[in-house]
């Protein structure tokens, strides 16, 4: 497989710290949310987890359907992840919520399957963690 892009972050001090971009894009202050004993006060891992599988999965819907030669209009990605704790472990769950305009609901229901073997977020979390996909 060749290599298209790399990056690389590092944390300093874990979940209460600071996030950095060796290309210095990304530069963020991390805590811990309120619900984990945190202050809430900045951005958490979960949050950029979504919002990267939210972006990726959107742009999948995008190439399904272009395989498919479907014509669709805008598409909308909600991810929600959730921090699921039993037994001393931490796991994570998830729920994409994904809405594509111009199209019926089989149609939005054919390129949202299709674009689980796309979504290189949803292939990586396949059978790691519990999701579920809902067409809206």
């Amino acid at each position: 497989m060749k290599k298209v892009y790399e990056t690389e972050v590092t944390a300093w001090a874990g979940r209460n710290g600071l996030l950095k971009s060796a290309d210095g894009v990304l530069d963020l202050k991390v805590s811990l949310p309120k619900e984990m004993g945190g202050t809430g006060n900045a951005t958490n891992p979960e949050q950029l987890f979504a919002a990267a599988w939210a972006a990726c999965f959107g742009t999948s819907v995008t190439i399904a359907a272009g395989i498919e030669k479907i014509s669709i209009g805008d598409v909308n990605v909600t991810a929600k992840v959730e921090v699921l704790h039993s037994n001393g472990n931490y796991d994570l769950g998830a729920h994409l919520q994904i809405k594509i305009e111009g199209v019926d609901r089989d149609t939005a229901r054919k390129l949202v399957e299709k674009s689980k073997s796309i979504c290189s977020y949803s292939k990586a979390t396949k059978g790691n963690i519990e999701t579920t996909y809902e067409v809206a």
